[in-house]
């Protein structure tokens, strides 16, 4: 598969400390994609990195439902919200890219979930809000704008960010290929639940082997 430097772009998700090893929210072998995920962003002229960049009291903390612990499931009136240990909060090193995200290469860095009642695991689009809409980040315009007609999704986590983010790639008309390779899920027992619906979907599942690389 060829990457076309004109029509295609590379999604980075959230390679963030605080979802690497000692982070808050730890991505098992998370640190693991962050090189080659770096060293394939080359390869592109349009890179988008994206960055969880929650306001304290954020709506997808445990801490802020009490009684409520890490990682438990939570009705609300917008839906069910995943639990999350205190991350990525805005302005603390824990929210920041982690250094070998080459800066030089990104076209745009997009911050979501920067809500304090609404979580955002994609990159297109808000997760519900207590309205019921999703609203939109404005990333799918913005590609569509540039040309960009493939998209390549990369980063953490696979069963939620990345997932959310490809599905909503291919919801906004752009053909999405997952490179498997340079993700990581934080519940690895998920992942026929993850690729099911990364097939409905109609995203394309790759490694980063597949992908022949031409020069700048």
């Amino acid at each position: 598969m060829r990457i076309d430097r004109g029509f295609d772009a590379l999604l980075l998700v959230d390679l963030q400390h605080d979802f690497l090893p000692e982070g808050a929210l730890a991505v098992p072998r998370g640190d693991e994609v962050v090189a080659p995920a770096a060293a394939l962003a080359g390869a592109f002229t349009t890179v988008v990195a994206t960055q969880d960049w929650h306001p304290p009291g954020h709506v997808s903390f445990a801490s802020s439902h009490p009684g409520r612990r890490p990682y438990e499931s939570l009705a609300l009136a917008q839906g069910t919200q995943e639990l999350w240990p205190d991350h990525c909060v805005r302005g603390t090193r824990g929210a920041a890219l982690h250094p070998a995200v080459p800066d030089e290469a990104l076209t745009l860095v997009l911050r979501k979930g920067t809500r304090r009642d609404v979580d955002s695991y994609s990159a297109f689009r808000e997760n519900a809000g207590p309205d019921g809409r999703r609203p939109t980040t404005g990333l799918g315009a913005w590609l569509v704008a540039r040309g960009i007609r493939r998209v390549f999704v990369c980063g953490l986590a696979r069963d939620f960010c990345v997932r959310w983010s490809a599905e909503d790639a291919a919801a906004e008309g752009l053909e999405t290929c997952l490179v498997d390779d340079l993700t990581r899920p934080v519940f690895p027992e998920r992942q026929r639940e993850t690729d099911e619906a990364l097939a409905r979907a109609g995203v394309r599942v790759i490694r980063s082997a597949d992908l022949e690389r031409t020069a700048a």
